[in-house]
């Protein structure tokens, strides 16, 4: 009896938040602006400064660790990955510090893989509390956790660790930033939705170089790749009338990095606060409004459970002379997990300037459904 109680004092703020969760099924109604009193929020253009804001922000209800990638294994074998560690405060302010047991921070772990040849999507999650160890984050040395997962490096800005193992997939690979952190929005302010306080903190590592292994029902893979690594700090992302987002994050042949997101209203237009970032290895970063670029549904896909997702898209930005055609490399890598939603790896093909390019990427749909 004392060992159940024990296993109930340190999970029961993670189960309410799970139930929380569960009970607001959309992404949007844990990051919406209706229980943000206390918090702080991304009002105004910071400076921004690398290591330390690779660390928490505790000040803040929620903010991510994203990471994506593209890997080729033996004989070309493709793989998509994603792992992503996410802090929500459930209070404003910490709880006395009588007990190393309590705390206000609860984690969540998103994990998947990609594996194009035999067609299959490998998702897994985990949920902890931010005390006793058992998750947390820090900014020197670089470390954000869940019980065994983590995304950590030893030396600041130089080759991160990611290392993650569930039932039937694991990694364990090292990324080494190609390219300095790049400012999304107004030089990292990136603005959400007409409301002043509907806005995050928001940066991006485009280009990662990937090497390690990958794990699949027990075959090891020696792998490599690219990655992608998006920052986002906020405390009310999206307004009332906000359903969700479809995001965008494109590595291109010709040394093009491209970070779309169009966010979705209710009633299924697009939000004048959509936005993106084309950036390029020589430290070039221009910011897009949602004029400048338009993306066309060209194809969908049912999920077996409900809901219709976008499943292939035209992307342009006539300014720039692109068009893209942007393809799913399978169709289903939707993820149930506290939310629902679908994102994965892709292929991509196109021209600028009249001039072949193509690339790979991933995008993430939120908000399709419930």
């Amino acid at each position: 009896m004392r060992v159940l109680s024990l296993v109930l004092l340190i999970l029961f703020p993670v189960f309410a938040f799970a139930n929380e969760a569960e009970s607001a099924s959309r992404l949007s109604e844990l990051l919406n602006e209706d229980n943000d009193q206390g918090f702080a929020k991304a009002l105004t253009v910071r400076a921004f400064s690398f290591p330390e804001d690779h660390g928490p922000h505790p000040d803040f209800r929620n903010e991510w660790w994203y990471i994506t990638g593209n890997l080729d294994g033996p004989g070309g074998r493709r793989f998509g990955f994603e792992i992503t560690i996410f802090r929500f405060s459930l209070t404003p302010v910490p709880p006395e510090p009588d007990s190393d047991w309590r705390t206000n921070q609860v984690y969540i772990a998103h994990l998947a893989v990609t594996d194009a040849e035999e067609n299959r999507f490998y998702v897994a999650e985990r949920i902890s509390r931010g005390a006793l160890g058992l998750a947390g984050a820090r900014a020197e040395p670089f470390r954000v956790w869940i019980d065994d997962w983590e995304i950590a490096s030893e030396t600041g800005d130089s080759a991160w660790r990611v290392r993650a193992a569930d039932d039937e997939i694991a990694l364990d690979l090292a990324l080494t930033p190609l390219r300095q952190p790049v400012l999304n929005g107004d030089r990292g302010l990136s603005r959400k939705s007409s409301s002043i306080d509907s806005a995050s903190y928001y940066y991006s590592i485009t280009r990662l170089k990937t090497e390690g292994a990958l794990t699949i029902a027990g075959d090891e893979y020696r792998v490599s790749g690219l990655s992608w690594l998006d920052r986002e700090w906020s405390t009310s992302a999206l307004a009332g009338d906000q359903v969700g987002w479809d995001w965008f994050a494109l590595q291109l042949s010709d040394g093009t990095d491209l970070m779309l997101y169009n966010i979705r209203k209710r009633d299924g237009t697009a939000d004048n606060s959509s936005s993106g970032t084309q950036s390029t290895g020589s430290g070039e970063a221009v910011g897009l409004k949602p004029d400048d670029f338009d993306i066309v549904i060209n194809s969908t896909w049912e999920s077996p459970q409900g809901g219709t997702y976008p499943s292939g898209w035209t992307v342009r930005v006539p300014e720039r002379d692109l068009e893209l055609n942007v393809v799913p490399v399978i169709s289903d890598q939707e993820l149930f997990t506290t939310v629902r939603y679908w994102e994965g790896a892709v292929d991509v093909t196109g021209t600028r300037d009249g001039e072949r390019i193509s690339g790979r990427g991933y995008v993430e749909l939120t908000g399709y459904a419930d």
